[in-house]
């Protein structure tokens, strides 16, 4: 696959086309993302781990920053818990594949004088209401934000100065940060970063992903766990939005080079599919049986993520 089709594919835009297509000529190139220490690193993180996997096979230094300073304003923990969380966050994301990159904790680059001089001078620059207004997607709390949630995304934004990267990747919440962060960084001298963004899945029962309901897979869950969550998923005939699905899409098919449907010779036999948009038509046709896809996505997540288990 050529750098371009690497870098843009399973994103959902790209800010702006032209510019990264003028930075995959350049030489030398660096990317980051950006990830508050949590307690379980689950499939929503993996989308963004898989892309900058993408950027790493297509030419940039990947820079990773654990941002324990983030979760601690975004009222996530002391700043103790979420060093700690850092750490084990740290080999999680190597145990997926994030090796050879480069990790920055977020409290030993942000506590520096001049970072926080450019933290205010931007902040002089950043209406409140503007603040407010990016952080919506992903802030805690927000009917009631503090002032250090105000601060949360003017920090992100000299983070992307002071890495010197040229493209920032993340979830499609990070837009509103990403696009304050390409408007303003030109006024304290710094060029406006490439923003890549990538969806924001479903849970397994198909509603939004999120810890408190437990509709998710960590990626250390056990390989029965994986099978068992999989087997349980909600998987509805029609392919938008549907969680199982997206796990072939986002997770398996960019790890495999082929998937394989075992079956009985009385349902059809077995089907291989080399590219995603075979298999979603096939489905789409009635030519899988939801619980032939679910069981195969089991099999197939459980083995890639064996490896974190091993390392972690």
């Amino acid at each position: 696959m050529d750098p371009y089709s690497l870098v843009t594919r399973n994103a959902v835009e790209v800010v702006t086309d032209d510019e990264l297509r003028a930075l995959l000529l350049k030489d030398r190139k660096r990317v980051y993302a950006g990830y508050e220490p949590s307690g379980e690193i689950h499939l929503g993180h993996l989308v963004t781990v898989n892309k900058l996997i993408d950027l790493k096979e297509a030419g940039f230094e990947v820079v990773v920053l654990l941002a324990d300073l983030h979760a601690f304003l975004n009222r996530k923990g002391t700043m103790e818990q979420v060093g700690e969380l850092a750490e084990y966050n740290k080999r999680c994301f190597e145990g997926l594949g994030l090796r050879d990159v480069e990790y920055v904790l977020g409290s030993e680059l942000q506590l520096s004088p001049d970072y926080q001089l450019m933290v205010l001078r931007l902040s002089q620059q950043i209406t409140l209401n503007r603040a407010k207004r990016s952080m919506d997607e992903v802030g805690r709390n927000m009917d009631a934000p503090t002032v250090s949630q105000m601060i949360y995304p003017i920090m992100q934004m000299v983070d992307i100065a002071r890495l010197g990267v040229d493209a920032a990747v993340g979830g499609i919440d990070q837009r509103k940060i990403h696009m304050l962060a390409r408007e303003y960084l030109l006024n304290v001298g710094y060029p406006s970063p490439v923003c890549i963004h990538t969806p924001i899945l479903n849970g397994l029962d198909g509603k939004k992903m999120s810890s408190s309901s437990g509709n998710y897979i960590s990626v250390v869950d056990t390989i029965e766990e994986i099978e068992k969550k999989c087997q349980k998923a909600f998987c509805p005939p029609e392919c938008e939005e549907n969680p199982i699905l997206q796990i072939f899409q986002y997770h398996i098919f960019p790890r495999a080079s082929r998937v394989t449907i075992k079956r009985p010779a009385k349902f059809g036999g077995d089907r291989e599919f080399l590219l995603f948009e075979e298999m979603e038509e096939a489905y789409r046709k009635g030519e899988i049986h939801p619980l032939d896809l679910k069981k195969t996505a089991g099999i197939y997540l459980a083995d890639i993520l064996s490896c974190v288990r091993d390392y972690v």
